[in-house]
């Protein structure tokens, strides 16, 4: 596995686990499964529903804590500082775990300056060890990074071959924000892993469409978290170590960027409503 390193100092393996849409019920084994074949990293939220099978997986896989890093993420209706606080708390005797590697803010909406000041606190007292944010566009994400102490130190942000939110990128490169994709695979959108240029690639190096779309994102410095309950498929999405994409290779998936989301916009006043009358 390769490491990237927060700002912080902190050592964050470049691919993960996320388990968004994986029931209670399955991510126990989802997780297991995971971390056999390798995975190191493992995302999960309080809006998932599934903190508690993590927190089951982390205690029975037989490999010590510090080997993981876990990610959880603050849920809209537990924004500001006390609500916040109570919600750590309350990830973190679900996790079953002393510390929790990242915390995030999940959305830009509710008092989320009041719930980066509950994070703050929590990294100062050492059991969160980094804290970020998480779906961000550049504009909240200058704020948010001017008018607090501990800097962000990743935004997890809709990446894949059709959104590489390359200007987003770039900001977060100025703010020493580590990028992180969730949906490196657009959810299957867009005919995603028959996609022509994808898979012409992927025949030169032997691979599958959805690894050179992880191998693509990699290279560009984007740490990814791919998800599937399918063990052979989480094997296939962590092999991807063991190749390299040529120029010719990377400007023919950048030719594939829309530069706009395959699922919603934050700036649209109906995803907005819908976000912000969700409840965990």
């Amino acid at each position: 596995m390769e490491y990237v390193t927060l700002n912080n100092g902190i050592k964050m393996p470049v691919l993960g686990y996320g388990v968004y849409q994986v029931s209670n019920e399955e991510c126990e084994r989802c997780v297991l499964d995971a971390i056999d074949v390798g995975y190191r990293a493992i995302d999960t939220a309080q809006a998932y529903g599934n903190e508690e099978a993590v927190g089951n997986a982390i205690t029975k896989c037989g490999i010590s804590r510090d080997k993981l890093f876990i990610t959880t993420k603050v849920w809209i209706s537990n924004s500001g500082y006390e609500k916040a606080k109570a919600s750590l708390l309350e990830s973190l005797h679900k996790l079953q775990t002393e510390y929790i590697d990242l915390v995030l803010i999940h959305q830009p909406f509710g008092d989320y300056y009041g719930t980066y000041r509950a994070m703050e606190e929590a990294y100062k007292e050492g059991w969160i060890r980094a804290i970020g944010v998480s779906n961000f566009y550049p504009d909240r994400l200058i704020d948010l990074c001017n008018f607090v102490e501990v800097k962000p130190a990743v935004n997890q942000v809709e990446t894949h071959v059709f959104q590489q939110q390359k200007e987003a990128h770039e900001y977060m490169v100025k703010y020493g924000v580590q990028h992180q994709s969730w949906g490196p695979f657009a959810e299957g959108r867009n005919n995603f892993f028959t996609n022509p240029v994808l898979m012409e690639i992927g025949k030169k190096h032997n691979k599958s469409a959805a690894q050179v779309a992880l191998r693509f994102l990699i290279q560009n410095d984007v740490v990814v978290i791919p998800k599937s309950t399918h063990k052979e498929r989480m094997t296939q999405n962590i092999d991807v170590f063991d190749f390299t994409l040529d120029q010719k290779d990377m400007a023919a998936i950048q030719a594939l960027d829309e530069k706009e989301s395959l699922f919603f916009s934050h700036y649209d006043p109906a995803t907005v409503e819908m976000l912000t009358s969700l409840h965990r």
